[in-house]
């Protein structure tokens, strides 16, 4: 890149500032100031997510095809509509779990010891009815912290108490889960290639699992963050004996309140990094080669980052080709230096008066956003 010369080429590809700003209105934003100082470059927006809320709207975009919305179930059980995608001429089905057991579904009753993954599961079966050859489920943003059982039991798949009743588990009753039979499984589910894509590598329980690092932000205090984890070891145990598959230390087993772990365990699903399936799919190696610069980012960026999500993801593959990468941040967290070694030139956080997402009002963090763009546009110019 010619510092403070004319850019030619530029790549936006941001995450989707959650709660705040979906990838798509990034995008808009950061293509806008680019162009003020630069009106003759060639820019590329592709909004992208890496398994969480908007990865439907991102392979669609991608690929072309068709959203699909059907009756389904919210985190609580709630009817509600839910969505999907149909790509690759209807063969394969794109479900994002955020679509019905999302965390913004749960409103001010954040209860990951109730919430249930069961809407989700619903998607999969009308995918598998409708033909599909593959399902490809992305993880992240969930309410939830149920082993993604409440998918399972939507499936045809049977849980068991220690009095022989069957019931659908949620995050605070996986521990009463005595038996688990698979012989109900929807034939259509049975034949399917089944890929699940998420954005961390945490194990299912543990210290650094599913309960102790997520579920806060679902809404469990420390007690209760004690008995998610004791939950998720138990019902691990229970798939262990009955499914023959121990979960535990598979990369990403902790996604989506532990859904990584129960896809893998109930359906015998693939988990794959969710950046690294969408960047391939927009054919991300070849629209780089002559960037001069590439815009990425997301709402916080932090340790997680390193461990997957969209932010490293870019990084990594423009570092290959030796393309500088500026990343954009609603606001910044400890331990990020090892960002720089994955491909990251520089951090940009929009966060200019110390407030937290839930402070600042949509239009401010827009604002915001603008301003900091402007501002890296100004000094690109120097």
């Amino acid at each position: 890149m010619n510092v403070g010369g004319s850019l030619k080429k530029v790549i936006l590809i941001p995450d989707s500032f959650k709660g705040t700003m979906s990838s798509f209105e990034v995008c808009a934003i950061m293509e806008q100031a680019i162009r003020r100082y630069h009106p003759g470059a060639e820019i590329h927006s592709i909004s992208v997510a890496d398994g969480g809320e908007g990865s439907v709207d991102s392979f669609l975009a991608a690929m072309g095809g068709e959203k699909i919305v059907i009756p389904a179930k919210g985190p609580y059980m709630e009817d509600m509509e839910g969505f999907y995608g149909l790509i690759n001429g209807g063969k394969t089905a794109v479900i994002e779990m955020s679509a019905c057991a999302g965390l913004p579904m749960a409103g001010d009753r954040r209860r990951p010891d109730l919430a249930t993954t069961y809407g989700v599961g619903l998607l999969m079966a009308d995918a598998a009815r409708r033909g599909c050859e593959k399902i490809i489920i992305g993880l992240g943003g969930s309410a939830t912290n149920d082993f993604g059982a409440g998918a399972a039991a939507a499936t045809g798949i049977q849980f068991f108490d220690f009095e022989g009743t069957p019931f659908v588990p949620v995050g605070g009753t996986l521990s009463q889960v005595a038996r688990i039979d698979l012989s109900g499984l929807l034939p259509e589910i049975k034949r399917l290639e089944i890929i699940t894509i998420c954005d961390i590598d945490n194990p299912l329980y543990g210290k650094t699992g599913a309960a102790y690092i997520f579920a806060p932000q679902k809404g469990a205090d420390p007690r209760m963050v004690e008995m998610l984890d004791a939950q998720l070891r138990s019902i691990a145990e229970t798939a262990r004996r009955d499914l023959g598959v121990d979960v535990q230390a598979l990369p990403g087993a902790g996604a989506a309140g532990g859904m990584g772990g129960g896809m893998a365990a109930f359906f015998g699903s693939a988990l794959q990094m969710g950046i690294d399936i969408v960047l391939d799919a927009v054919q991300f190696d070849d629209l780089i080669k002559d960037a001069d610069l590439i815009f990425t980012g997301e709402g916080k960026l932090d340790f997680q980052t390193l461990r997957g999500k969209v932010v490293a993801g870019v990084a990594r593959r423009a570092k290959r080709q030796r393309i500088p990468v500026i990343a954009i941040a609603g606001i910044t967290g400890d331990q990020i230096e090892g960002i720089y070694a994955e491909g990251i030139s520089a951090v940009f956080a929009t966060n200019r008066t110390a407030r937290t997402f839930a402070e600042g009002a949509l239009s401010e963090w827009k604002h915001d956003l603008a301003f900091t763009m402007d501002n890296v546009m100004r000094l690109m110019l120097m």
